[in-house]
C-alpha cells in the first residue's frame, strides 16, 4: 500500500483511469463488432452508416490514447475493405 499522500492519490487516479479506458476500449470493440455484423447482413447503406460511427469511435480512442494510431488505421482500413467487397 502507498504511504505518501501523493502515492495514494495516484493509486486512486490510476484505478479510475483504468475503468474509463476499459469502458472506452469496450465501446470501440462493440462498434467494430456492429460494423462487421452490418457488413455481413449485406445492407450497404446501414453498413456505411455504421462504418462512419465506428471510424469516429476508433479515432476518438486514438485521441484519448486508448489505442495506437496504427491499430486504429488497420481496423478502419479492414472494415472499409470489407464494405467495398460487400458492395461489389
Amino acid at each position: 500500500m502507498p504511504q505518501h499522500k501523493s502515492a495514494k492519490t495516484r493509486l486512486r487516479r490510476n484505478e479510475r483511469r483504468n475503468e474509463i479506458n476499459t469502458e472506452r476500449k469496450s465501446g470501440i470493440r462493440t462498434a467494430v463488432r456492429a460494423a462487421r455484423e452490418a457488413i455481413a447482413k449485406g445492407d450497404v447503406k446501414a453498413a456505411a452508416e455504421q462504418l462512419s460511427k465506428t471510424t469516429a469511435a476508433v479515432q476518438k480512442g486514438v485521441g484519448k490514447g486508448v489505442i495506437k494510431k496504427n491499430t486504429a488505421a488497420r481496423t478502419v482500413s479492414r472494415l472499409a475493405k470489407a464494405l467495398k467487397k460487400a458492395t461489389a
